[in-house]
């Protein structure tokens, strides 16, 4: 079989990344194929923490960690689901994922932490900084150095097989032009199905997750179509992080967010997070803490009203909001409280949403680093015109649900200022659902043979192995990808 190149990745996130310079380091040809015109999927719009152990940013905190403690750890998590892990898949994980963050660290990006997440019980999160474009960064320069070609707008549209082998990929480029890739082996690496159509949701899940699209719109599950097509399946499919309710994205990017990823820069900023007091730094922090993350749904225990784009309360807020703000106006909706409650979220054990050790951030962070989603006003008309909600509607919301309190003798909202925050959406943020793989990555039939020249990475290989906990995702990303890259390249260097 004559090749254009060894290595075919398709998909330009992390896992793609990491496979193609894995790949590419003992001398392949490799091409990494990323539908948009971008490089970055998921992995760029990720907080960026990736859990391990071992590491030197440990030692130097005193904690001596082990694989064998991380695997232990990685078992309180799933709660009810432990028969669906795959275990070996979990040990892969755990005994490799050091080595990668040597690799990371080696390559340029750079890290704070230790940070704490229980159950585990070691601090075992490292947050990358200043954003997670840096790992794209890194990532494609590595690519760049070891001679990976890429191509962006390139969709793949088909796998290329022979005799049950995988020898390319159709794509579909700008212009609606049609061309055969040739290769040895293939890397399947383009995310998850959280963006799926409808069709493809409904053969897993049911319910409000088939009503609400993913953080990342383009994750519309081509790995997983493009492997069950040449005869793979998948796995844990009915399994999402989701839905959860997160405000939308600034228009305008916060201040970290724009910041380059240049390694000097971001070593500024890892000493600054060391030695800076905090007075100086939380304002800094908070910047980027609520850009990213979803609220506390104590806010809702404390009395806050959802609302939605009508400026009507919608449904029960202490009975999964979640689930129905997909069959709200335009998927959005607003937390609407008073200032009795907007002082009880102004400092701990009250906060309106947290990212792992970076901070908590309070209803003044918000006021301050969010006035785009948090709007105060003294009369509810006023915070209608603020928000753009219809006036009466809301006024009439609010009578309605306060003499309802009223009557139950429960506290009113009506102490100004009164406050506003939105809109926020539901998303999917992570389905679970990958082709299964063996421990060389190699996808399988479902008579458990592998596919020759077929490979799998990332959450397109997630293999059925539970990612529960902050890090797992992108460790298992950069993970797998390695390891798929090594033996796919393997494999290419067979004799035809």
């Amino acid at each position: 079989m004559g090749s254009d190149f060894d290595i075919v990745v398709v998909g330009g996130g992390g896992a793609g990344l990491m496979a193609a310079y894995s790949a590419a380091s003992p001398g392949r040809s490799v091409i990494v194929l990323e539908k948009q015109p971008d490089l970055g999927g998921t992995t760029a719009i990720s907080v960026g923490t990736i859990c391990t152990s071992s590491t030197r940013h440990q030692k130097r905190a005193g904690i001596a960690d082990s694989p064998d403690e991380h695997f232990e750890d990685m078992g309180k998590f799933p709660g009810s689901l432990p028969h669906r892990d795959n275990l070996a898949l979990r040990r892969l994980l755990v005994d490799h994922v050091p080595d990668v963050f040597r690799l990371l660290l080696e390559l340029g990006v750079e890290f704070v932490g230790p940070i704490a997440e229980p159950p585990h019980r070691y601090p075992r999160l490292h947050a990358i900084v200043p954003h997670s474009r840096g790992y794209i960064r890194c990532l494609s320069r590595a690519c760049r150095r070891a001679g990976v070609i890429v191509r962006n707008g390139a969709h793949v549209r088909r796998l290329v097989t022979n005799a049950g082998r995988v020898e390319g990929v159709e794509i579909v480029a700008p212009g609606d032009t049609t061309q055969v890739i040739r290769a040895r082996c293939v890397i399947l690496a383009s995310g998850d199905f959280s963006s799926a159509d409808r069709a493809f949701k409904a053969r897993f899940m049911q319910g409000p997750l088939l009503q609400i699209g993913g953080i990342n719109p383009a994750s519309t599950g081509d790995g997983q179509r493009l492997g069950e097509a040449a005869g793979g399946e998948i796995v844990n499919g009915d399994l999402a992080w989701g839905p959860e309710i997160r405000f939308v994205a600034p228009k305008r990017p916060k201040l970290l967010s724009r910041l380059p990823p240049w390694r000097p820069l971001a070593k500024l900023i890892s000493t600054a997070m060391r030695i800076l007091p905090e007075k100086i730094l939380r304002p800094l922090l908070m910047s980027y803490v609520t850009t990213y993350l979803a609220p506390s749904h104590n806010l809702f225990r404390e009395g806050a009203v959802l609302v939605n784009a009508s400026g009507v309360r919608f449904c029960d807020e202490l009975d999964r909001p979640q689930d129905r703000i997909g069959e709200a106006p335009g998927q959005q909706a607003f937390i609407v409280f008073d200032q009795t409650i907007a002082a009880k979220f102004d400092a701990w054990p009250n906060f309106i949403s947290t990212a792992p050790g970076v901070g908590y951030a309070y209803v003044s962070d918000y006021r301050r680093s969010r006035r785009d989603v948090c709007f105060q006003a003294r009369t509810w008309e006023e915070l209608a015109h603020a928000t753009g909600l219809p006036p009466g509607a809301l006024g009439q919301t609010m009578a309605a649900y306060n003499a309802e309190c009223g009557a139950r003798g429960r506290p009113v909202l009506q102490r100004p200022p009164l406050f506003a925050l939105g809109p926020a959406k539901s998303w999917i943020v992570f389905t679970e659902g990958g082709l299964r793989v063996n421990e060389r990555l190699q996808v399988l039939r479902s008579g458990g043979a592998p596919i020759a020249g077929l490979y799998a990475a990332g959450s397109a290989g997630q293999g059925g192995v539970l990612l529960e906990g902050h890090g797992h995702h992108l460790a298992w990303a950069f993970t797998s990808g390695r390891l798929a890259g090594r033996y796919a390249a393997e494999e290419a260097r067979s004799p035809e």
